[in-house]
């Protein structure tokens, strides 16, 4: 586990600098772009990676208690590291945003994106644990769904870069927005109800009678991660609402 965790010390910041010097030096972007770009690259790396992951300890449990799969502990071990570098990446992202403004400072970032280092916070300090500890073995299927939560950091990330680098206006935009919003959705905010459900059928239990029977380890991730996604999500569709009425507005003064 240790050896897992370390690697995944060294990999993950080590494809940001990779990239990013990449990016710099033979692409001649400039500091900020390539930064922005470095960090959402990375966050789709993860999220590729921990998808297949999920997909495979998914599929591969039928028992959804009992069943067990190898790569469930590892790719959470090997992961782990990756929520504390985000919360640095994402510092970077804020200070490049903002070089232009005085008393951009780490406890500034914190305050602007308490939400988003909180469950960073969370991840690392009550989930890893109940992970690879409290659930003692059991679980594997849960484990690889909430893996595949990761499906929709990849057009999260698309749509971050294309702001980074003033292409809101292009058609690409629009489609990574409108999938966003679907997979979002679907993998972030009906995942915990499906979780009980899940668990439901399990236990031969109606759905909410779960609750009681669920270990309390599940009950208090579920409290505490998805009223964020919601809350996200409701940011998404408020942009994206923005975005559609501006346009409209726009198009009403040329047609005027």
């Amino acid at each position: 586990m240790l050896a897992l965790m370390a690697a995944g010390s060294v990999f993950f910041p080590g494809i940001f600098l990779v990239s990013r010097l990449t990016l710099r030096f033979v692409m001649g972007w400039s500091e900020a772009d390539a930064t922005v770009v470095s960090v959402r690259g990375v966050s789709s790396v993860q999220a590729a990676m921990a998808s297949a992951a999920g997909y495979v300890i998914a599929s591969s449990c039928l028992d959804v208690m009992e069943d067990k799969h190898w790569l469930t502990d590892a790719y959470i071990s090997f992961a782990a590291p990756y929520f504390v570098y985000d919360v640095f990446a994402m510092f970077l992202c804020h200070r490049h945003k903002r070089q232009q403004q005085e008393g951009v400072h780490l406890a500034t970032f914190v305050r602007r994106e308490v939400l988003m280092v909180l469950h960073h916070a969370f991840m690392v300090l009550f989930c890893l644990p109940a992970s690879l500890v409290w659930r003692r073995g059991k679980g594997d299927y849960f484990q690889g769904l909430l893996l595949l939560a990761e499906l929709s950091t990849p057009c999260v990330s698309l749509a971050k870069v294309l702001m980074q680098l003033k292409k809101e206006h292009t058609l690409l935009y629009k489609v990574n927005g409108a999938l966003m919003l679907l997979v979002f959705f679907g993998c972030r905010v009906l995942l915990f109800p499906y979780l009980y459900l899940a668990y439901s059928r399990y236990v031969y239990l109606p759905v909410h009678q779960v609750v009681l029977e669920a270990p309390w380890q599940c009950n208090v991730g579920v409290a505490m991660l998805w009223p964020l996604q919601i809350y996200w999500l409701t940011l998404m569709c408020r942009r994206a609402l923005r975005l559609l009425t501006r346009r409209s507005d726009a198009d009403a003064k040329k047609t005027a």
